[in-house]
């Protein structure tokens, strides 16, 4: 059985400022219907994803900016960096974890979710290693994002 991630819904608070936060950012607008004076759904696909993003009015009840550790998985962290910069985006530094491949740290708001041996080190990972080295951004509502640098997949992706 195949069981496929097709789309995250995601919570804001305000559709149209979201809406050309995304476009801005590269995602491709696929859906913006309004059904109702209480309902709008707008969908949107980040290049090259079989994933997509969902978000408007009436859809989800969670508090806008509450979705966190949302990853875009990239083969250059350095390049997809430079390229949301670019595009007026507020990206972080490309930074690599002190414990070891998967970064657990997340930030939201006054929130900080990682375990001891688990701060951020400026730059790349030094080997260059997949799955290794980050970069964060996050949406108007603080929606929060990690862009993954993987060049080789483990065994079995």
């Amino acid at each position: 059985m195949d069981l496929k991630l097709e789309v995250i819904v995601l919570p804001v608070s305000d559709v149209d400022r979201a809406k050309s936060f995304y476009e801005t950012a590269g995602f491709r607008m696929d859906v913006d219907n309004t059904f109702s004076e209480d309902y709008r759904l707008v969908h949107l696909t980040p290049p090259g994803s079989a994933c997509s993003i969902i978000f408007g009015k009436g859809m989800i009840d969670a508090a806008p900016g509450s979705a966190q550790g949302l990853y875009l998985i990239v083969t250059d962290v350095e390049q997809a960096r430079a390229e949301l910069a670019s595009r007026g985006i507020k990206v972080s530094d490309v930074f690599h974890d002190a414990g070891g491949l998967l970064h657990h740290g997340h930030e939201a708001g006054d929130a900080v979710h990682r375990g001891a041996g688990q701060e951020r080190i400026a730059g790349l990972n030094p080997d260059r290693t997949s799955y290794a080295s980050y970069a964060t951004f996050s949406d108007p509502d603080g929606n929060g994002w990690v862009l993954q640098e993987i060049t080789q997949r483990q065994p079995g992706r």
